[in-house]
Parts: structure tokens; C-alpha cells; sequence
């Protein structure tokens, strides 16, 4: 296993044992459920808007080390973001880990932390459980009353 392999293991496995952001926003503006019936991961994504900003972003719930590591860099890395800056990163993570771009030393460095998650466009069913959490955060940033389903 390459060091770089080794590195991104490390830091997903420390988002899952130690996730960042975890638990409810009692002041939360809007908040989405969403739900992976494929591996059984269950979230709530809640956030605080100022104007368009984001200002604080939280999860709770249960699920696999990549789901919960993915709610985990993604809460850190949306806090101080606008709707239109989230919606771009989304669509770059979405590309990374679907296989449909190969990130660049410069796309990887606008995801930061995100890039660990390259390696899933190797698996498809986990890719449900990368994008999971940013489903859910979309609809929550839509105010949307739906649940958010992989399947």
C-alpha cells in the first residue's frame, strides 16, 4: 500500500472515531434526514445560515466509517461557505468520487481533506456512502421536507 493509500486510511478512520461537528444544532435554520438502506446509514444534517453563509454545520446519526467520516470533513469544510461555493464543491467531490474526473494537483487542492475520498470511484457501492452526507446537506440547504435515499 502506497504511503498516500495509507495516509487517507488514517485520516478516515480518525473522522470516524472522532468525528468532527457531531451531534444536533439546536439553533439550526433547516436540517434534512437521509438514509442508505444499502448499508444502513441514517444521518441528520443540520445548518445555520447567515444570509447565504453558512456558519455551523452539524450531523448526527449512525453509519459505516465512510459515511461518517464524509459527514465529518464535510461539516469542516463547509462552515463559513456560501450556498454557490457549497453547491460547487459538491458537484467536485460528486465528480471525484464517482469516477468522472481524476482530480488535478488543483481540484484536489479546492477539496482539501475531501481528496481522501478519491479511492471510493473504485468501489460503487460505496460512493452512496461518500455522497450520503452531502445529499442530505443539499436538501437541508434546499429546505427540503424529504428524506434523502440512496436507493
Amino acid at each position: 500500500m502506497s504511503y498516500f493509500n495509507e495516509l487517507y486510511q488514517e485520516v478516515i478512520l480518525d473522522h470516524n472515531k472522532r468525528p468532527r461537528n457531531f451531534g444536533e444544532l439546536p439553533e439550526a435554520d433547516c436540517q434534512a434526514d437521509g438514509n442508505n438502506p444499502l448499508c444502513g446509514d441514517r444521518l441528520t444534517v443540520y445548518l445555520k445560515i447567515d444570509g447565504n453563509t453558512v456558519t455551523d454545520v452539524r450531523f448526527k446519526g449512525a453509519g459505516c466509517a465512510i459515511s461518517t467520516a464524509s459527514a465529518s470533513i464535510m461539516t469542516e469544510t463547509l462552515k463559513g461557505k456560501t450556498a454557490e461555493e457549497i453547491e460547487r464543491m459538491f458537484r467536485k467531490f460528486h465528480a471525484m468520487v464517482t469516477g468522472k474526473t481524476t482530480p488535478s494537483a488543483e481540484a484536489t487542492a479546492d477539496l482539501g481533506k475531501l481528496a481522501v475520498f478519491e479511492g471510493v470511484s473504485g468501489y460503487p457501492v460505496r460512493v452512496k456512502c461518500a455522497t450520503l452526507p452531502w445529499h442530505t446537506m443539499l436538501a437541508a440547504l434546499h429546505h427540503s421536507d424529504d428524506t434523502v435515499s440512496t436507493e
